[in-house]
């Protein structure tokens, strides 16, 4: 190894030969020539299938690279490492496909020069007036075609047979690494005319062509040869395919603030039985990433699981509340308190007829199997639920709306799911014109004390027609006193219209759910059906007057979206959430007494002392519903009474209080103290309970997995 490297030595010491002008001239002509001939070639490339198994630009380089081997004795050795580094740094994922002869060493070459007595002056370039008259003059001046940015995107190679000519030039001495150069870098060009280089691909890149390209993405850094050619150097980052414009939009608010009681001792919202958070959560927490915070409804992330709840006896009414209270997990100077409504389930024989049409968005946004092809599995499992005396019609749009499917028996299963596997996405989204006609289909359908629901799949992405949230919300408000009530399953990611489905859901009197997986279908479309399109509650309200005698602030976690004023709870004319049958409704508030050291507001001087009324009750519980198809609503009232004696919380309490927990991690932890995600687990673990589905046991995984992703 030694004796090599003193031969190393001795040759870089040399002097390199001088070349012969003559030669240099006629080279010079035949590199020229040959790129004409291969510009001319390119107007009739090759195909690809005709094309050798490995060919295209990178295999093409590898081939230059062996020829110049050849003539190594006439290279510089920083022309030759330099080709070597860059080659390898420019094309780290051509290791896995066929390659030519490996590239030899750069210390066999120096050895060459050392036989022949040559000894080339490294701090030189190697005939830049070659390079110049080939990559500026010479470059063809039509416009780029679009780069290259996958890398299983086929390079049609049609680079003339002119490297035996090169090989001959080179062989005569003198001037004839320069003809090589010069004619594989034709060749080069020719293919990059076809395929321009891109730091994806990496490559040879002429100067001009560069400039040609200079729309296409930048490489980081650059390593110039000694023939002015550029090498692009690739970092991974480089290489990875750019994801598609995200275009997403999310329904959410700023989280609700601590209330001082003294000030503000009413609390009204909504009940919603959504669940879409959870799923969207879900999706990009199985994707590799947190959810952004205006993704996050905690209560929708609560409510997406299944509690054992007490139902109804008969006659008591469409759904039984229940209240607990418990210490709060992440902070133990203050308590939980949490309000259940579990709704009555009735037996499958005492539905009334469903008539149900399917408005599916066909649109070009919905072609990916994650969205129309996962719809269609999706609708089919629910087809299984269907009653004979059930009917079933499809509505699509895209660029203009259509029927595909006349109402139907859902007993004629075949011909339904003929009609969902013809349907093929394409064309702008048309969703009024969807809409419009599948209410009318509805409508027509329906008679005297049977159901009509309009069930829209989509990706939300309405860019046709009503698309203001709020002339939507003002749209389906006219249309849901007609007794057609409207659902959404959102299906997909990238450009998830979350706050066109909130709107539509919530004045449709339905339920918004986001499927990403077959399971999550089974669970919304399967074991859920009856509660998703019957409803046994209309505009359920739901207020709290806590006692500022026994609390002195309160927090409600979530329901953001879902917030009253308080004159509305009487108020029958303000639309308020639905409750399915057997669905439940989960609410918690975090509360702290007035003698509490978790208390988060001084007291003010001029506040006028609370009444020392209501004595062992922390607050007052007052419901609001309407039964179907009645405009006058009922009342419910019952006291929230502070407990006599510590005893431990339910399962259902702390796996519940484990997920709010958990949203507040990914929206906004301020009121969580030290309590983490570790914390978070733990306490879903200890309230997984029986979990017949797997459920809460997914959701202490993806806990885990949001531990891996949460900054420490």
């Amino acid at each position: 190894m030694s004796d090599e490297f003193d031969r190393l030595k001795d040759a870089l010491k040399a002097a390199p030969p001088a070349p012969d002008a003559a030669r240099r001239e006629a080279n010079i002509a035949a590199a020229l020539k040959n790129f004409d001939e291969a510009q001319e070639n390119a107007i009739a490339p090759r195909p690809t299938s005709d094309r050798p198994q490995g060919a295209g630009l990178m295999t093409g380089v590898f081939k230059m690279f062996n020829k110049l081997s050849a003539n190594a004795a006439l290279i510089g050795s920083t022309s030759v490492a330099a080709l070597v580094i860059g080659i390898y740094i420019a094309n780290p994922f051509q290791a896995n496909n066929t390659l030519p002869d490996s590239p030899p060493r750069v210390d066999v070459a120096a050895e060459e020069l050392a036989r022949q007595g040559a000894s080339p002056d490294i701090t030189q370039p190697t005939t830049p007036a070659v390079d110049e008259r080939v990559t500026t003059a010479n470059a063809p001046a039509e416009a780029p075609t679009a780069p290259i940015t996958e890398f299983d995107q086929p390079v049609v190679d049609t680079a003339t047979d002119t490297d035996g000519r090169a090989r001959t030039e080179a062989a005569d001495g003198g001037d004839g690494y320069a003809t090589a150069q010069a004619t594989e870098l034709a060749d080069s060009t020719t293919l990059q005319r076809q395929a321009p280089a891109s730091p994806v691909l990496g490559g040879v890149v002429a100067e001009a062509e560069a400039q040609d390209y200079a729309a296409a993405p930048a490489p980081r850094a650059a390593a110039p040869l000694a023939s002015g050619m550029v090498m692009p150097v690739v970092t991974p980052s480089d290489m990875a395919i750019p994801r598609p414009e995200n275009t997403e939009e999310f329904a959410n608010e700023s989280p609700n603030p601590v209330q001082v009681t003294l000030e503000n001792p009413v609390s009204t919202f909504s009940a919603d039985v959504d669940t879409a958070s959870w799923a969207i959560a879900r999706s990009s927490l199985m994707s590799g990433y947190l959810p952004g915070p205006d993704t996050v409804r905690i209560e929708e992330m609560v409510n997406y699981f299944p509690y054992d709840y007490a139902a109804p006896d008969a006659g008591e009414g469409p759904f039984r509340p229940s209240i607990s209270v418990m210490q709060t997990p992440w902070n133990p100077d203050t308590r939980l308190v949490r309000i259940a409504l579990q709704g009555e389930m009735p037996s499958v024989e005492d539905r009334p007829p469903l008539n149900l049409v399917f408005l599916i968005d066909t649109s070009g946004s919905m072609d990916s199997p994650d969205k129309l092809g996962l719809l269609r599995q999706s609708l089919k499992l629910m087809l299984g639920e269907l009653r004979p005396e059930d009917q079933v019609a499809i509505v699509a749009y895209a660029g203009s709306a259509g029927q595909v499917l006349a109402p139907t028996a859902a007993a004629d299963r075949a011909t339904i799911m003929a009609a969902l596997d013809r349907l093929s996405a394409g064309g702008s989204t048309a969703g009024q014109a969807g809409l419009q006609q599948a209410y009318a289909i509805a409508a027509g359908m329906m008679e005297e004390g049977e159901v009509a629901r309009v069930l829209l799949a989509t990706d939300g992405d309405f860019n046709v027609g009503i698309s203001d949230p709020d002339a939507l919300k003002d749209y389906i408000a006219t249309q849901r006193d007609t007794g057609v009530y409207l659902s959404v399953l959102g299906f997909g990611r990238g450009n998830l219209d979350d706050a066109t489905m909130q709107a539509l859901a919530q004045n449709g009197n339905g339920q918004a759910a986001y499927i990403d997986t077959l399971v999550e279908a089974q669970k919304v479309l399967v074991d859920q059906l009856t509660g998703a399109l019957f409803t046994i509650a209309g505009d359920v309200k739901l207020q709290v007057e806590w006692n500022p005698n026994m609390v002195a602030e309160y927090r409600l976690i979530g329901y953001e979206t879902r917030a009253l004023a308080r004159e509305d709870f009487n108020n029958d004319r303000v639309d308020a959430g639905e409750l399915g049958a057997g669905h439940s409704v989960t609410a918690l508030y975090e509360i702290t007494a007035p003698d509490s050291p978790a208390l988060l507001n001084d007291p003010l001087r001029y506040a006028t002392a609370a009444p020392a009324n209501g004595s062992g009750e922390l607050g007052f519980l007052r419901l609001r519903f309407k039964a179907p198809g009645e405009d006058v609503s009922q009342l419910i009232e019952t006291p929230i009474l502070q407990p006599e004696a510590a005893t431990p919380p339910d399962a259902d309490a702390q796996f519940a209080a484990a997920i709010a927990g958990f949203g507040q991690l990914l929206r906004d932890a301020k009121y969580l103290g030290d309590w983490g995600i570790d914390d978070a687990i733990a306490l879903a673990i200890a309230g997984r309970g029986e979990d017949e589905f797997g459920y809460r046991a997914e959701a202490i995984n993806l806990m885990r997995l949001a531990g891996s992703l949460l900054p420490k």
